[in-house]
């Protein structure tokens, strides 16, 4: 009876256990990510902030009170009735920050899908046609890479105006050279492989090839290089904006917050340091969580 129990037991002990599918293994190393988790964390409670700005505020982002105004954060001796502060215009600063978020997030999102639309376009195309078709997304990219960014964005926001649509237009426009680059090789190797080319034998259509075989096989390309052209396009307009070329007054935007605040950074430093901070904060999150998901979904880290 103790034999029968004890090769029971070891018998069990030596079933392996079940394969994690693609799907549960990436969640797997996804959950193990510092990086990635810390970047989900601080990205959630930002994007949180932004679509519940009306509910974790009273106060109007755009009404001034000139009796209130210049008071400090609460921890600087403040009261919590405006518990960061308010503006040179009386207008409470934690209000101006949660709506500035919206600002931000808006501008980053839109301006990297136009760029992305554009870039994976050309990519794409010039990855899997190769040829002439290649050479003259080539020398697209040369000439946009030849073309100073901020100085572009500086000429044409200062001819056209400072307007939201403007500066999303702008930077959509400028920032499409990385994902060109990047799809491009990346569907110069996944054009070479078997079921692409069982496709065409098939007698599949071109759309068909592009959107159902190559796009998902380059999809994690075009994930990361869309969180930091996300990234890098919320710093461009926050340097607009702090030049006064970005977003206008009174639409809360954080670089716009900054600016307002820099005739004071030696009497009142916190105008800066809050939109600052959360600035540096939301732009962190937004690259750490990029890196993140580059290695998850990177082949050599795949079981």
């Amino acid at each position: 009876m103790t034999n029968t129990h004890t090769i029971t037991d070891t018998t069990l002990q030596d079933i392996p256990d079940k394969p994690l599918t693609p799907g549960q293994a990436m969640r797997k190393r996804a959950m193990r990510h510092k990086g990635l988790m810390f970047g989900l964390f601080v990205m959630i409670i930002i994007v949180g902030i932004a679509i519940f700005a009306p509910l974790l505020t009273c106060y109007d982002p755009f009404s001034q009170s000139l009796m209130a105004r210049m008071k400090p954060p609460v921890f600087l001796g403040g009261t919590s009735e405006h518990w960061l502060g308010t503006d040179a215009l009386g207008r409470d600063f934690w209000t101006r920050l949660a709506y500035g978020a919206r600002v931000s997030l808006m501008i980053g999102i839109l301006a990297a899908v136009i760029s992305g639309i554009i870039g994976s376009t050309l990519g794409i195309l010039a990855g899997y046609f190769g040829g002439k078709v290649d050479m003259v997304v080539t020398f697209l990219i040369n000439v946009r890479l030849a073309m100073p960014v901020v100085l572009v964005a500086l000429a044409v926001v200062a001819l056209f105006g400072g307007s939201l649509t403007v500066v999303i237009s702008v930077l959509g426009l400028l920032l499409w050279d990385r994902f060109a680059v990047v799809l491009r090789s990346a569907t110069m190797q996944v054009r070479k492989q078997e079921y692409v080319a069982a496709a065409e034998v098939l007698g599949a259509s071109l759309p068909r090839i592009l959107v159902k075989d190559i796009l998902p096989n380059v999809m994690n390309h075009l994930i990361v290089i869309f969180t930091l052209e996300m990234a890098h396009a919320i710093i461009l307009e926050a340097a607009l904006s702090f030049l006064g070329l970005g977003v206008q007054p009174p639409t809360p935007s954080w670089g716009l917050m900054i600016s307002e605040g820099k005739e004071m950074l030696l009497f009142e430093p916190w105008l800066i340091t809050i939109p600052g901070i959360a600035l540096f904060l939301l732009v962190l999150s937004i690259n750490m969580l990029g890196d993140g998901l580059r290695d998850v979904t990177a082949p050599e880290g795949r079981n």
